[in-house]
């Protein structure tokens, strides 16, 4: 049966209780200087202030890789400079984000558990070490999981409501629905996945109850429909090919190809291999997850198990699309260019770890579910034990929680070992510009701010300042001639700079040279005829 909602006093204390762990992991993450760890954390970030802040402002500085939900969200936080240099600008969305996530997915468990278990589901959620350092970055992981659990939540909520005839509620949920599921389109491309699973169940359920002429299903209809086609629109208008993000020059399948070494074999380990693809993006939600990762997943399938045999399953069924990063992710590895690196499996390294955290709302609320189990049998047995029972659950859900972060969490690792290879050159390069920029008050700088973005940010000067990449006919132009186009000029061997250096030498002069292992070297120019 499915319980009541939540009362007024039960919210408070959920947000009150994650809004402390989130200000917790805020000030570890702020006191280490973690929040730009990661190089797609800096470029969103610096996607979100090009919209604005560029020789060509505009909605085409998105690009068309990344979906731009999330850098639009950051614009107003990352007009404050200070906020787009530290990372704070990143920090808030994705903060608020991870909070309205705990709330869906304890208002979800709430659907079906007491509050002990449900307690016990968010507990496990909200503590999990990987995903409360991800809410004080900019990455777009806490947002799409938060999308996830508001859609699984509205769908259970929508199917009650078109069983108990509210057709105003229901229309009113399938709004919503809408909503979340339009921002989740252009969030990840799994959302394209996810809205297409969710709607087409939808239109399934009107069809057998004979309301599939519904204008307003048919209206929400268009407007799903229409978030993917504006986004093939935008590519085909501003990039000259529709399926720019699938095959264009920074797309996924471009840089594999370039990373791959001829002749070595399989670029990655799961390479069109599904079997090997389920076992390492299982194996990265359990190391994202718990310690004990083969173990709970064991509890979590139990759990989830048990749920579908004892509830009612038309409402429990739409609450399965939480395991839909599964079977998403074994074919993207195998045959979507996303290879995950693990340091337990070979090639033993860090990449892509993040992707097992949307799987941590299924995981969760499975565990709801096996402590009701859990709960009830002991209460059965013996009633007074209830309560220590409950105790030592959640005592265990903490002990998890402390042994990740004395292992040190997954995540955060891939990150620190991310922003080891930026950090000599984001710590010398920006002093260097600054005390050329000095004598050149308002000097042009011309480089490719893709690489390492935060330069720009930590020299201080805006975006506008430079001449970038995103400027298109600004930036060829300059490379046409680097010494009559910009003050300074910083190029890293190999890039387009570097070859226009190389192109058109006359009037530049060299005045630092800078090196990391593992990286290009870069170079910094002044031309002596701007």
């Amino acid at each position: 049966m499915i319980e009541s909602r939540p009362g007024s006093r039960e919210t408070v204390a959920v947000l009150a209780s994650c809004a402390a762990a989130s200000l917790t992991a805020t000030a570890w993450s702020w006191r280490h200087g973690a929040m730009l760890n990661y190089g797609d954390a800096v470029a969103h970030l610096h996607i979100a202030r090009r919209i604005f802040d560029s020789h060509r402002p505009g909605l085409s500085q998105v690009g068309s890789v990344w979906l731009p939900l999330p850098h639009l969200l950051m614009i107003p936080f990352v007009a404050v400079y200070p906020w787009w240099a530290n990372g704070i600008a990143g920090l808030i969305p994705s903060s608020l984000a991870w909070l309205a996530s705990c709330w869906g997915i304890h208002r979800l468990a709430r659907q079906w558990l007491r509050p002990a278990a449900a307690g016990l589901a968010l507990a496990f959620f909200a503590l999990n070490p990987n995903l409360l350092y991800m809410q004080t970055t900019a990455m777009t992981e806490p947002l799409f999981v938060c999308e996830m659990v508001w859609t699984a939540l509205w769908l259970v909520q929508w199917r009650a409501s078109l069983e108990s005839a509210d057709i105003r509620r229901s229309n009113r949920i399938l709004w919503l629905l809408v909503v979340v599921l339009v921002a989740a389109v252009y969030t990840r491309y799994d959302g394209w996945i996810m809205a297409l699973i969710a709607w087409v169940a939808i239109g399934v359920v009107l069809l057998r109850r004979g309301l599939l002429r519904s204008r307003v299903f048919w209206m929400a209809t268009a407007v799903v429909v229409a978030a993917p086609a504006a986004w093939f629109a935008y590519n085909a208008v501003v990039f000259g090919d529709w399926l720019d993000f699938m095959r264009g020059p920074y797309s996924a399948k471009a840089i594999e190809m370039r990373t791959a070494m001829p002749g070595a074999g399989p670029p990655h380990p799961g390479w069109h291999n599904p079997w090997v693809s389920l076992l390492f993006y299982v194996k990265a939600a359990e190391m994202d997850s718990a310690v004990w990762g083969n173990l709970l997943l064991a509890v979590s399938l139990l759990g989830t198990t048990w749920a579908w045999l004892t509830e009612r399953r038309p409402h429990f069924a739409w609450s399965l699309l939480l395991w839909l990063p599964v079977p998403f992710y074994t074919y993207s590895v195998a045959y979507g260019s996303v290879p995950i690196f693990l340091p337990v499996w070979w090639p033993h390294s860090y990449y892509n770890t993040r992707y097992g955290l949307e799987l941590l709302p299924a995981l969760a609320l499975g565990v709801g579910f096996a402590a009701r189990f859990v709960l009830s049998a002991i209460g059965d047995f013996k009633p007074a034990w209830t309560r220590i029972a409950a105790v030592l659950l959640f005592a265990a859900i903490a002990m998890n929680a402390v042994l990740m972060i004395r292992e040190r969490p997954l995540v955060f690792v891939e990150g620190t070992k991310n922003i080891e290879a930026r950090n000599p050159y984001e710590r010398e390069i920006p002093p260097a510009m600054k005390k050329l920029l000095a004598a050149r008050p308002g000097g042009t700088v011309l480089m490719n701010t893709s690489v390492f973005p935060q330069i720009v940010a930590f020299t201080g000067i805006p975006l506008r300042q430079t001449v970038n990449e995103s400027d298109k006919e600004y930036y060829q132009a300059a490379l046409e001639g680097p010494a009559s186009h910009a003050d300074l000029l910083l190029a890293f061997d190999g890039d387009a700079v570097d070859r226009a250096v190389k192109a058109h030498p006359q009037g530049l002069r060299v005045v630092g040279r800078f090196s990391t292992p593992g990286q290009p070297n870069g170079t910094l120019y002044v031309s002596d005829t701007w």
